[in-house]
């Protein structure tokens, strides 16, 4: 958009470039500057636009652009232009992505190089490697306490091996996906450490203080994060003699938005890391960003304009990088993280689907769909150009996120229901197989969250243990259904490390001093490889999930109503134990009808009962089942569903 007075301040700024910049070759730069410069300027401007030294700090913002965008290689500057071509390529079903620890899924970088087979085998081309920057040995808080944001940490590699598997996983036509920490520090970082010594300039990177007064009007709004473990939201640095405010944990620094200077160094580092050859950034705790008294301090206006403000910057530099967002915050919420508007408000195209993870453990706890039913019913839509990563199990704990409301229409009492589940997943509930472990229990209200494996939770720990052969073959159909969902509701579906072979809890972390106060390392794996190579074993518990999996993703690519562009429709069933969807091929092809039974007991679905769209689909006799390429089981016109079995179906004459 032109707008005159935003053109005339671009002008002045190009006016001002240091020689050096004037002389390279930025015509694609000045060309994507000057269309992403009106939402640019103002979003600066709103947030800014108050401070006597506005316009340098914004010559600040030009210049840093300019130099990472002349500092991109000629390769990753040919991808920018083949995905502006192409703007929906992330939207594709073609897209299956694993998350992983570098050292616990392998070695090191470059024992995970060689490990890109494996991969592949199964299918996954994106991989999401956990935090590796350099953090202090036993003040990490499992990565997200970064002391240097372009440093690698030596137990896992070098800058170097970043560079090399970007490379190898481009050839592959794999994404890599890396975390960068925008909302903190390490008090071990060079900026805290100016800070500590006194700086001014670096104090006021961060919210410190010289005694108690606005940290206390902070603490009378602010919910604790962790108040097991890290009670309070600030904490009383002795070296330089001031409050700091650290809402995560006592040695996590929250950085200071409200200073630019703070923004052009986390711009700086987000192009760093595109330039390394990173397709997808993934932005830690991003509703945590701005900060405000009288309120959460999360999810403020402000922080949804950083991202937008982020997002505008990246796409001048470097607009083949997608962000995702990391807020696990209330469903209404985390939509707004894509942006309010997909050209003027855009943020971020990727945010996890934490609603749908909570409401499938509510459906794996009670063997019924009605909460998971009613809670996707009421997540509000998406933007067009965004999607959902889907997942079952990721390296943090399970909160139990959807709402009070939710829980009331699915005809539970909102208390007993969630400290039912809480009995349930760590083992308390008479009938229950779980086997996990509660995280972060509040004593003042008695509420906590899970932590645990997929397969321990689900109960398989327990019926290998029981050596039961009709528990383990119940409980591998449980998690198999659970991926089926997730490959199936649009978006990307993202498998965590050592799902696809049953990886079990591992319990050694109760005897590591550093781990031993934190559940969540009981998944957090390393894992055996051994165990792996039984993937290869007919009828092995690790074939079964491997090869369920890897035939999931290759019969996803192959559907096209699979792709994400809000084409998905809810079929209401009266049977509580069904979740069911349609799944819309935009291209006008055959719709597919998802079907899944969260009941450990045989379920029907008569056909002939139901008002469907599609006639077709009305005579069981014409339907068959993608995942499985046959039929689907039947009597007469009623599907018949056995434990825990879902269909992907479609109708035989369009196949």
């Amino acid at each position: 958009m032109y707008e005159q007075y935003s053109h005339s301040i671009l002008n002045e700024i190009l006016d001002k470039l240091k020689p050096d910049l004037k002389e390279q070759d930025l015509s694609y730069f000045y060309t994507r500057l000057g269309a992403n410069f009106y939402s640019l300027f103002s979003l600066f401007e709103s947030l800014y636009g108050q401070r006597a030294d506005f316009r340098q700090h914004l010559l600040n913002l030009v210049e840093v652009m300019a130099r990472q965008y002349l500092a991109r290689a000629p390769e990753l500057r040919a991808l920018d232009l083949a995905r502006e071509r192409d703007f929906n390529w992330f939207l594709s079903p073609q897209w299956a992505g694993m998350t992983l620890y570098a050292d616990g899924f392998t070695e090191d970088l470059p024992n995970l190089y060689e490990k890109l087979d494996y991969l592949e085998e199964l299918g996954i081309n994106l991989v999401h490697i956990m935090p590796i920057l350099d953090c202090p040995q036993n003040a990490s808080d499992g990565g997200y306490a970064v002391s240097d944001y372009r440093k690698i940490n030596e137990r896992v590699g070098h800058l170097t091996d970043v560079v090399k598997l970007a490379e190898e996983m481009r050839r592959r036509q794999m994404l890599l996906v890396l975390d960068i920490v925008v909302n903190h520090t390490s008090n071990e970082h060079d900026w805290a450490q100016k800070a500590r010594r006194g700086d001014p300039q670096y104090q006021n990177y961060y919210y410190t203080f010289p005694n108690r007064e606005i940290p206390d009007m902070f603490e009378a709004t602010l919910p604790e994060v962790f108040p097991q473990t890290a009670p309070g939201n600030f904490t009383w640095d002795e070296t330089m003699g001031r409050w700091v405010m650290t809402v995560f944990n006592t040695y996590q620094w929250d950085l200071n938005y409200q200073n630019p200077a703070v923004f052009i160094e986390m711009l700086d580092i987000i192009l760093f890391w595109a330039n390394q050859g990173v397709d997808i950034l993934r932005l830690d705790a991003v509703a945590f960003l701005w900060k405000s008294l009288g309120g959460s301090s999360q999810n403020e206006p402000e922080a949804h304009r950083l991202l937008q403000l982020f997002k505008d910057c990246c796409q001048v530099t470097a607009p083949g990088v997608l962000f995702i967002a990391e807020a696990i915050v209330a469903p209404v919420e985390i939509v707004k993280y894509f942006g309010e508007d997909a050209i003027n408000a855009k943020e971020c195209e990727i945010a996890y689907n934490a609603t749908l993870m909570a409401l499938l453990w509510d459906a794996a706890a009670t063997k019924n769909a009605k909460l998971l039913r009613r809670g996707l019913k009421n997540l509000p839509a998406k933007l067009e150009r965004a999607t959902w990563l889907n997942y079952i199990r990721c390296h943090d704990d399970i909160g139990l996120g959807f709402t009070d409301e939710d829980i009331r229409q699915a005809g539970y009492e909102p208390f007993t229901h969630r400290r039912f589940l809480l009995d349930y997943f760590s083992g308390k509930f008479p009938d229950t197989n779980a086997r996990g472990l509660l995280f972060g229990q509040n004593p003042k209200n008695n509420d906590a969250r899970i932590s645990g494996t997929l397969t321990s939770l689900i109960g398989l720990e327990a019926a290998l243990e029981q050596e039961e052969v009709n528990l383990i073959d119940l409980a591998i159909q449980h998690i198999i259904l659970l991926h089926s969902v997730i490959f199936s509701f649009g978006g990307i579906p993202l498998i965590y490390y050592g799902d696809e072979i049953g990886t079990l809890n591992d319990y050694s972390y109760m005897g590591n001093l550093s781990k031993a106060n934190d559940s969540r390392w009981a998944h957090r794996p390393k894992i055996d490889w051994k165990k792996a190579q039984l993937r290869q074993v007919k009828g092995s518990v690790e074939e079964r999930i491997f090869g369920a999996l890897q035939r999931m993703i290759r019969i996803r690519r192959q559907i096209a109503a699979f792709g994400d562009f809000n084409n998905r429709e809810w079929l209401d069933l009266d049977n509580p134990h069904f979740l069911s969807f349609w799944r819309l091929d935009p291209q006008g092809g055959a719709p597919v009808l998802v079907i899944g039974n969260f009941d450990a007991h045989h379920q029907y679905l008569d056909l002939s009962d139901l008002s469907l769209p599609f006639p077709l689909f009305q005579n069981a006799r014409q339907l068959k089942d993608l995942y499985s390429g046959e039929a689907p089981a039947q009597f007469q016109n009623q599907l018949v569903f056995p434990p825990f079995r879902f269909y992907w179906l479609t109708v035989e004459s369009q196949i």
